[in-house]
């Protein structure tokens, strides 16, 4: 990693502006040993990387659609030559499979620049309305926060929709998953993004994050992350009055419905919310199953969760890696104990590592059952393999029970598509899976309530980047 230790700054890979340099030892999850170590940037690296972004604006917000068209192109073509490199760094820092990392993860990344190419073709930056002209201009310079958990995913989502609209950027990734946003520092920089459109700088929350969040020439913080972090995000953000979207925590329902093939269904739920160690944002952590199915359910869930492999993220052989860091590994054992202290049946896994595994932040891949809505684990994000099961008589207790939390990220249905259809309109989140359906890089992600605002992927990305003007009287 020749460039762990600068921050990617006005186009070029510079020193902290601090001496002597804080650094921070990035750990493998699964062997809990550093593999490499990143420079801590401060407020000054911020203050730089914001005023080169603030320079760079005044020229790249005047660019045109079809310049901004082939930059993105050229991105594209060189993240696809470096995807497997990307996805090795993923498994590499946040503890996927080797293979998931490289489809998944770094796929992630290329899906999202195709989608923002797509988008940026048909978006109309200027309509008539009637003598009024309405503009779509970039917001600025701003600033970009992401997490550790689908670190490129996240990063793409956000740096390929300000390049299309002509926004300047600073990135802060996390901390914990720092290398795959040095490998897209060096994407762009063999683009040829213009100096200053893109940087980057290393740090952790009350540091660089805070000092981003609160800077007065930073016009629009995007932020995914846990929800207590974005509200002090938007706090630090608000004497500023500048534009804060948000992607945060969620607590996701899977209904499965009467009509539904109970077999499958629990099937695909225990594998949706597994999926990633359990460390999605909308994995579907709560399954419903009518009442007199419970036992079956119990059954199926059990015999699915019991075939998932946990161990290495390099053999073929595994699904599940470990979990991302000591801190979140404890989250989730503090939670499993809560689950059996409170009186939920224990059907598979529980506390502690899985038992041919001595190092690593390895969790057992756990399975509740009858669950009370009112305990923690029905209620509070885990963000692990940890699945609850809970019950329904009628479709109006399960619509109150799946409505009933402080998230609304995501929700997901199993059964007749009809029946489906018409329960998704009364599902208070973002986005709704029905049937196992594939993901969609171009359909609207974000939240309601606590799980955030605004929109990201495709078009719906664009317009969080974009200042509406009206120009009233354009034309006679």
């Amino acid at each position: 990693m020749d460039h762990a230790l600068k921050f990617y700054i006005n186009g070029e890979w510079v020193d902290p502006v601090q001496s002597p340099v804080t650094t921070l030892d990035v750990i493998n999850p699964a062997t809990e040993q550093p593999f490499t170590k990143i420079a801590m940037g401060t407020a000054a690296d911020v203050d730089k990387a914001v005023a080169a972004a603030k320079a760079a604006f005044a020229s790249f917000s005047e660019t045109s659609k079809e310049e901004r068209l082939e930059l993105l192109k050229r991105i594209l073509e060189i993240f696809i030559r470096r995807s497997d490199e990307m996805g090795a760094a993923i498994s590499l820092e946040m503890g996927a499979p080797l293979a998931m990392a490289k489809a998944a993860q770094a796929g992630s990344g290329t899906a999202h620049l195709m989608e923002a190419i797509k988008a940026a073709e048909i978006f109309e930056y200027a309509t008539m309305q009637g003598t009024t002209r309405v503009e779509h201009e970039p917001i600025g310079v701003v600033a970009m926060i992401t997490p550790w958990n689908w670190p490129i995913n996240q990063i793409a989502a956000k740096v390929a929709p300000a390049i299309a609209t002509g926004c300047t950027m600073v990135l802060k990734p996390s901390e914990i998953a720092p290398v795959s946003a040095i490998l897209f520092a060096e994407i762009m920089h063999e683009a040829g993004v213009p100096k200053g459109v893109f940087n980057l700088v290393h740090g952790d929350g009350p540091s660089v994050g805070v000092a981003l969040s609160g800077h007065k020439d930073v016009d629009m913080v995007s932020f995914t992350g846990s929800t207590r972090a974005g509200v002090n995000v938007a706090q630090t953000a608000a004497p500023t009055v500048k534009r804060v979207h948000q992607e945060l925590g969620g607590k996701s329902p899977n209904i499965i419905l009467r009509s539904a093939d109970l077999d499958k269904a629990v099937r695909t739920g225990v594998a949706r919310c597994f999926g990633n160690s359990g460390q999605s944002c909308n994995a579907p952590t709560r399954l419903f199953v009518p009442q007199e199915a419970m036992d079956n359910a119990i059954t199926i869930a059990r015999d699915a969760a019991e075939k998932f492999r946990t161990g290495d993220p390099a053999s073929a052989d595994t699904d599940l890696g470990p979990v991302v860091s000591q801190l979140q590994f404890d989250k989730i054992q503090d939670l499993i104990q809560a689950g059996i202290d409170e009186g939920a049946e224990l059907v598979t896994g529980g506390t502690g590592r899985p038992a041919e595994l001595n190092a690593g932040y390895y969790v057992r891949p756990t399975i509740f059952a009858r669950v009370g809505h009112d305990m923690r684990i029905s209620r509070e994000e885990i963000f692990g393999p940890v699945l609850s099961i809970l019950t329904y008589d009628t479709l109006d207790e399960v619509v109150e029970m799946a409505n009933d939390t402080v998230y609304g990220l995501a929700s997901y249905i199993q059964g007749d598509l009809k029946e489906a259809q018409a329960l998704s309109k009364r599902l208070r989140t973002g986005n709704v899976y029905i049937n196992d359906a594939p993901w969609d890089g171009a359909a609207p992600f974000g939240g309601y309530k606590q799980s955030g605002n605004g929109r990201e992927y495709g078009v719906f990305g664009l317009r969080e980047f974009v200042e509406i003007k009206g120009i009233v009287g354009y034309e006679e």
